[in-house]
């Protein structure tokens, strides 16, 4: 980095503490104006620790912060806002009946009358020059994903902000909406702002940071220019040994018959319709990607295939064994009880771990037993065998626990999530329903999930995976079914298509979409 450059931060041996948890530990690490910097780790690495004390959140057990060379004293988000630094979450922080304009100044000092024409003014003063597209007086409930993080991000540079700090800014963005926020990241860059992104996709560091700052179990490893990194010697200084990165995606496995779903439809509680005449085929033997911006109806979708949601039309026919005869069972209306009861062998990892998939209070026997208490007859429950899976599953995919009676709630992520899959893998389903199982994994975690997927679908299982990054779902996949405004706007081969025609199906319904029978 060019010396003569002022550093906008400066962190000197901070050190934070959790009980006995170290969440960092004599992190030293710099900030310059006008550049872009990229802060990698695996889950509990101490990233988003390390953001919360520069944002206000959290405040340093030792070490101190440095802002343009004057040392300082953050103690509450006030504190960091007054210092110049914005913080947009990965989860937006927006009252959603008010307008972009009224979001962008509440809270702020001032009358109780709203200049409405000035406040517009300076939004688009602020618009134009860094190339945002935003309509102050839209409402926050109309806007899409993307809308909704230009508000969060001209609202921290109305109040002044020239560090700006992003949490997983891409998550959810389509190819072209990730393409424009990094022209307005470079655009800022230009001007002077200095900017952190924490991210998983290394590509998109590649892509749009200077320089990598690397932090491994709390510790900052490494800040290294952009340009002499590789995706393969950062994920090494993250994890610390050598990864093997490549995806497979087993070629030539038989398919089957297994899953028809027929012009679903679905309301919610609002009267809303959340899916819209959804046909598409899933067979065994293969992974059926599913791509959309969030909030298409991957969640609904999901649900209703596993009798969780209430279904307004259409049909759900699985392919099953009847007393020696192949029929189409229809699914719809049916409780999971009533579907198990039917013969019908489906797993579903939804995207909420804790919330709908386990019980955070229960350890692994427990919360493996929930699958099987009802199958044992009488008042006496058998848990030697859900003891002998919880091993079998400790054992097999390097589950990391202080035991099989630890609460979850006491794992990392990556680890909730292997003890989730596992269950579900263990009852041997025909049919996998999978949302965003990687969704804030570590590297090492990610790539254990989608070894897992594969060796389902080897075995025959039908595979739906519901994902965010369409590098990886284009790698994995067999075909990819994109969901727009709960419609399928297209079903296609993965092998021949493009991430940026993918990203135009997302946020448009396609009429000559491929039909279901494909």
């Amino acid at each position: 980095m060019d010396t003569t450059v002022q550093k906008a931060v400066e962190l000197r041996g901070i050190t934070k503490v959790f009980g006995d948890t170290i969440a960092n530990h004599d992190v030293n690490m710099d900030l310059y104006d006008g550049e872009i910097l990229a802060l990698l780790g695996e889950n509990g690495s101490g990233k988003t620790t390390l953001m919360n004390m520069l944002s206000g959140i959290y405040f340093p057990d030792s070490g101190s912060i440095l802002i343009h060379g004057k040392e300082v004293t953050i103690r509450s988000p006030r504190d960091s806002f007054a210092l110049g630094i914005g913080m947009i979450h990965q989860h937006f922080k927006l009252v959603d009946v008010l307008t972009a304009a009224e979001n962008i100044v509440l809270g702020l000092p001032g009358s109780v009358s709203l200049n409405r024409r000035a406040l517009n003014e300076e939004i688009k003063k602020i618009s134009l020059k860094y190339g945002f597209v935003i309509d102050p007086e839209k409402k926050i409930y109309n806007m899409s994903v993307s809308e909704k993080q230009t508000v969060e991000i001209v609202k921290v540079l109305y109040r002044g902000a020239d560090i700006l700090i992003l949490d997983e800014p891409t998550a959810v963005l389509t190819p072209q909406e990730t393409e424009r926020l990094f022209a307005v990241l470079r655009a800022m860059k230009q001007d002077g702002k200095a900017i952190i992104i924490i991210t998983h996709k290394l590509n998109e560091v590649l892509s749009v940071s200077d320089r990598v700052a690397i932090l491994r179990k709390g510790e900052h490893i490494a800040t290294l220019q952009t340009s002499e990194a590789t995706v393969q010697t950062l994920t090494e200084m993250m994890v610390g040994r050598s990864v093997s990165l490549s995806i497979e995606r087993p070629e030539g496995v038989p398919r089957k018959k297994c899953l028809k779903v027929d012009s679903l439809t679905c309301v919610d509680e609002d009267g809303l319709t959340v899916l819209n005449n959804v046909s598409f085929r899933a067979l065994g033997g293969e992974i059926l990607g599913v791509a959309g911006v969030a909030g298409s109806g991957q969640k609904e979708l999901c649900e209703a295939l596993a009798g969780l949601y209430p279904v307004k039309g259409g049909a759900i026919l699985f392919h099953n064994d009847v007393d020696g005869h192949l029929v189409d069972e229809n699914l719809v209306g049916k409780t999971p009880d009533e579907i198990l009861r039917k013969g019908v062998t489906m797993s579903f990892v939804p995207e909420d771990r804790l919330g709908m998939g386990l019980v955070a209070s229960m350890g692994m026997v427990g919360n493996v037993m929930l699958k099987s208490y009802k199958k044992t007859p009488g008042i006496l429950i058998d848990s030697k065998t859900p003891r002998k899976v919880s091993e079998k599953l400790i054992r097999d995919i390097d589950i990391d626990t202080p035991g099989i009676s630890t609460p979850i709630r006491q794992l990392s992520g990556g680890n909730v999530q292997k003890v989730l899959v596992g269950r579900e893998i263990e009852c041997n389903p025909q049919l996998l329903i999978v949302a965003y199982p990687v969704r804030g994994l570590d590297i090492n975690s990610s790539y254990l999930i989608y070894k897992l997927l594969n060796e389902q679908k080897k075995k025959g299982v039908a595979v739906i995976f519901v994902g965010e990054d369409l590098d990886v779902l284009m790698e994995l996949s067999d075909r990819i079914m994109v969901l727009c405004a709960g419609q399928v706007s297209g079903i296609v081969d993965p092998r021949v298509t493009t991430k940026e025609e993918i990203g135009l199906l997302m946020t448009q319904v396609n009429e000559n979409r491929e039909e279901a029978d494909t």
